[in-house]
């Protein structure tokens, strides 16, 4: 069993490899530990100090899953190259106090390879509810009546 999330990938700020600015060519891989599938947004071609995409990504996420990773890259000359990592919580995303449905903008520090902090991602993040019904006419928890059940699994409220 699994449920959806949808990310927005909106910017990033303050990314650089080898102390030089990012200027192009950036892009987010999105990816849970639960899961093999990977996500990735268009590379920003149009360059500056703080790329943006601002795309929507659709995660799959197992209820099983501990974390969503976001990554940000970019195409330079000798291939592509990690700039930093942020590792979410997916209890940062579905725990709490958030309302069901509730678009939550959030933004994370980003990690390069050595551990140390290399920019930020900005993003925004929706619970998409599973919708489970019954067929008209299908019996509701032993009931003959024509009622429709629809629920929630528990472990996303």
């Amino acid at each position: 069993m699994s449920g959806s999330l949808e990310i927005t990938i909106l910017s990033a700020e303050d990314l650089r490899v080898n102390q030089k600015s990012i200027k192009k060519n950036a892009f987010v891989t999105v990816k849970t530990d639960g899961s093999s599938a990977v996500r990735t947004t268009r590379m920003d071609v149009d360059g500056g100090s703080y790329p943006s995409w601002n795309e929507k990504v659709i995660m799959e996420v197992p209820f099983h899953a501990t974390f969503i990773s976001l990554e940000v890259n970019y195409k330079a000359m000798m291939g592509i190259i990690s700039v930093g990592v942020s590792r979410i919580p997916i209890s940062d995303i579905v725990g709490g106090y958030v309302p069901q449905n509730q678009v939550q903008f959030l933004s994370y520090r980003l990690w390069g390879n050595k551990g140390k902090r290399n920019g930020v991602i900005n993003f925004s993040v929706r619970v998409k509810i599973p919708e489970i019904s019954l067929a008209k006419g299908d019996p509701v928890a032993g009931n003959r009546s024509n009622s429709v059940a629809t629920g929630i699994p528990i472990n996303w409220i």
